[in-house]
């Protein structure tokens, strides 16, 4: 049991040295590099495209009426 101990606590040691190290290089130990700039191309895609499905929703007959009298009620209020 006791070489069970001390073969756990030396796998210990590798991994907390290894995350160490990892920690000290940065992302460059990870090989991402590059990945930020896609990220960023997907999100202006998806924004884009929310931007676009929201246009054309409030556009649309009926949501464009409904914002039309919703605006409308609200400059006849009586305050």
């Amino acid at each position: 049991m006791n070489k069970a101990v001390q073969a756990m606590q030396a796998v210990a040691v590798r991994v907390v040295r290894a995350v160490r190290v990892r920690a000290r290089l940065g992302a460059s130990a990870r090989g991402d590099a590059g990945m930020a700039t896609a990220e960023y191309a997907m999100g202006l895609v998806a924004a884009v495209a929310f931007a676009v499905v929201l246009y054309k929703v409030v556009t649309s007959g009926a949501v464009s009426a409904e914002l039309q009298s919703i605006v409308k009620r609200a400059l006849d209020a009586k305050v």
